[in-house]
């Protein structure tokens, strides 16, 4: 039987060019904890490959996902369909209103509805003054 060399198939390609230079650097408690939390903030694999982006400046995002944030807006979001739900069913009622009522009875209930729409208006200012505060607050934009 002839065995056949096989040793320049096996294993792991070499890379065309190696990282084989090694730097090493001293931190304190404080500046190991701030590299610590940015290198998880930002979401990379090792640590050799966010300091070498930190180094040589090339862009990477730090994404900071804030879950009370996210559902503020979300609850918002949904809050708003709500109240483009209330704007198409308004139209509706004001059809309704002139075409089955009197002039005088539509234009009674034309009053009170006009009541509640000025609280939605008040309630929505409330909501975007609140927003306001919010972005400012923890958001910082």
């Amino acid at each position: 039987m002839e065995q056949k060399k096989n040793s320049k198939n096996t294993g792991r390609k070499p890379k065309t060019d190696p990282a084989i230079f090694r730097y090493s650097i001293s931190l304190n408690s404080v500046d190991n904890a701030r590299l610590l939390k940015l290198y998880e903030q930002s979401g990379m694999r090792t640590k050799a490959h966010f300091i070498t982006h930190r180094i040589f400046g090339e862009p990477f995002k730090v994404i900071k996902i804030d879950k009370g944030a996210v559902d503020y807006y979300t609850r918002l979001t949904s809050f708003y369909a709500q109240y483009r739900a209330i704007g198409v069913n308004y139209n509706q009622v004001v059809k309704a209103l002139n075409s089955n009522f009197s002039e005088q009875k539509a234009l009674a209930y034309l009053y009170k509805l006009e009541k509640a729409t000025i609280e939605l208006v008040k309630l929505n200012h409330d909501i975007i003054e609140l927003t306001r505060d919010f972005e400012l607050k923890w958001l910082q934009i």
